[in-house]
């Protein structure tokens, strides 16, 4: 009975994509010019803003994994983020990386480093769940610059404190209390050349930012499917852009839009979505709990938002 209903659903999912391409087929002979509008945007923004913020995070955290120097890097931070988050050296240097050079190389270090041995897929999914979001110099300039938000800093606290206290919060309640994770070597480190760990992070670099622009321009032209629907409130078609591709969403809805736009940014979209489940494919993290816990966070941020709005109001 069970391998029945499984088969009708596996045959539904099946009809309900092809309808999908049908239909989608469909609106790229109807709205050629709006195609190649749609699919140019997502190119451009990907040249122009993902190339040159991430592949050169890309390229030189690749090399450190490689010359297993992540460890060294992370030591001066890691006595405070083992406190607060109970990582391990490895772990430390995730936080670093996913804070600070943004969505999706949280997801790309984390991957990485499971995959070589230096992380138990324990404590990555406990890292995926809070560390790989939007970055601080994508958040500053585009989306600050893009809302109007110059000089007011609120923004920022609950963009990167939701998640960074959503982490803490995640060890204060997990079953094993106190939980630290401890230094995990899978496999013995090996000594590699630099110019071939150099050689093999371009490469590895390369493919994964082309897999980033085939996303976002996939995504970006999915907005195709609301060409039809024009009459609808532009409220909810910005919000169907940003939640498929946050990028574009954000420059079609822009300043009026504000808030919403701030809160689904936790979220990041169905692009970022699936760019993180790219990086971390190959390794047993689960991109349903990460899904969960973006949802959860953002949930998180439209309670703050609302009080912080209420709370102006009423004064």
């Amino acid at each position: 009975m069970t391998n029945i209903l499984w088969k009708g659903k596996d045959s539904l999912m099946q009809f309900l994509f092809t309808l999908l391409s049908l239909y989608l087929t469909y609106l790229l002979l109807c709205y050629p010019v709006q195609a190649l509008s749609l699919a140019s945007t997502g190119l451009l923004l990907w040249f122009q803003k993902m190339i040159p913020t991430l592949l050169p995070f890309m390229i030189l955290s690749g090399v450190m994994i490689r010359l297993n120097l992540t460890e060294r890097f992370a030591k001066f931070f890691h006595p405070l983020f083992h406190k607060i988050w109970g990582t391990s050296l490895n772990g430390s240097y995730a936080i670093l990386m996913g804070m600070l050079c943004g969505f999706p190389m949280g997801a790309r270090v984390i991957g990485q480093l499971c995959l070589s041995g230096k992380l138990s897929e324990s404590e990555g999914a406990y890292l995926l769940a809070f560390c790989n979001n939007i970055g601080p110099i994508y958040f500053l300039s585009f989306v600050m610059g893009t809302l109007s938000l110059t000089g007011n800093y609120i923004p920022f606290l609950i963009m990167y404190g939701v998640p960074l206290c959503y982490g803490t919060l995640l060890r204060l309640f997990h079953p094993k209390k106190h939980m630290d994770f401890p230094a995990y070597a899978k496999t013995p480190q090996t000594n590699v050349p630099l110019l071939r760990a150099i050689d093999d992070s371009v490469v590895s670099a390369l493919i994964g930012i082309g897999k980033l622009g085939g996303y976002m321009v996939f995504f970006n032209l999915l907005n195709i499917m609301l060409l039809p629907f024009s009459k609808l409130p532009e409220r909810f078609l910005s919000f169907c852009n940003c939640i498929l591709e946050i990028t574009s969403g954000i420059s079609r809805a822009g300043k009026p839009e504000c808030l919403m736009i701030l809160i689904l940014l936790p979220f990041g979209g169905f692009s970022c979505i699936s760019q993180t489940y790219s990086m971390i494919k190959d390794t047993n993290l689960s991109i349903v709990q990460y899904l969960w816990h973006k949802i959860i966070q953002t949930a998180i941020t439209a309670v703050i938002y609302a009080a912080f709005y209420a709370a102006s109001y009423s004064l």
